[in-house]
């Protein structure tokens, strides 16, 4: 068995890596298991393991991380796959793979390839109503989807949160989910930025004072402001590509393109910039004056509720 597991799901890719694994040391034990980090590991020590036989078991499992860091490895990738002993299980762990090479083309050809995409955020409050129901529990796609704009994309703390929300009440809502969970910062930042660019200056105020509130300080704020504006910019400079074909370029999480793509068609590259550089001065002021730096990123909010 040769499979490859890869995607940058990393919550998904783990689940399945943790029930092949599950299933084979349930007949074969610890002992029949090698993982190697192949961003580490040198290639004989790598060729070695897939081509030497196991030890006290009547079978072996190696599993390889990150192998295509391994020009070596890659390279003689064909042949390996060939001088891989039959008593041997192989799975290759690839979060990041670069699809223009040949090595991936010979892992779609030559292995059970199974691939584990970032979720957007529908398909995360889909995920999310399915998750509840197979936990006993009961979640509308409605509160699913509020529960991923208020936490974020991020698939295990999303599963964290389920579980807790399902423990205090199977029958989730969204009461239960702002009582139990807390905003997290980067999400929270988007929504300050979409309450600004819609002109709504005061909802934008109101979210800043909860990031304080938070003990979020005003050098976060700028940083994560910072990034947002890093993504819209990457969105205005990528013209008419699709959400997926971004992210993908510029490694970014698929779901941050798509909410960041609708402020982004509001504005034009150079009010981007300009906006970068109002920033940068609040910065380098705060660092370098004593100035009130609440009260310059309030005014820089309002500033943007007027472009």
């Amino acid at each position: 068995m040769i499979v490859t597991l890869a995607g940058e799901n990393s919550f998904r890719l783990q689940a399945e890596l943790n029930g092949l694994l599950e299933v084979f040391l349930g007949v074969h034990g610890g002992l029949a298991l090698e993982r190697i980090d192949g961003q580490e590991a040198d290639f004989d020590k790598i060729r070695e393991a897939l081509t030497g036989l196991p030890f006290l078991a009547a079978r072996k499992m190696v599993v390889l991380r990150a192998p295509s860091a391994n020009k070596q490895f890659t390279e003689s990738f064909e042949q390996l796959l060939n001088d891989t002993v039959e008593t041997t299980d192989l799975i290759l762990v690839e979060p990041k793979l670069d699809k223009r090479m040949a090595y991936y083309k010979l892992l779609k050809k030559k292995t059970d390839f199974r691939e584990f995409p970032e979720l957007d955020a529908g398909g995360l409050a889909r995920w999310l109503v399915e998750s509840a129901r197979a936990g006993g529990g009961s979640l509308g796609l409605a509160d699913a989807s509020y529960l991923v704009e208020r936490v974020g994309p991020n698939q295990q703390l999303l599963s964290n949160e389920l579980d807790k929300l399902l423990l205090y009440d199977s029958n989730i809502n969204r009461r239960n989910i702002d009582l139990l969970t807390e905003p997290t910062p980067q999400s929270t930042i988007f929504q300050l930025l979409e309450a600004a660019f819609a002109g709504r200056s005061e909802q934008a105020l109101k979210l800043y004072a909860e990031q304080r509130a938070l003990k979020v300080e005003p050098p976060q704020i700028v940083a994560m402001l910072a990034w947002q504006l890093h993504v819209l910019a990457v969105i205005k400079a990528a013209g008419d590509r699709s959400a997926d074909e971004i992210a993908r370029e510029a490694k970014l999480n698929p779901f941050v393109v798509r909410k960041s793509q609708g402020i982004a068609r509001g504005l034009t590259l150079a009010e981007v910039k300009e906006l970068v550089s109002d920033l940068l001065k609040i910065d380098v002021a705060s660092k370098r004056t004593s100035i009130d730096s609440d009260e310059a990123l309030q005014n820089y909010l309002l500033a943007l509720s007027r472009v």
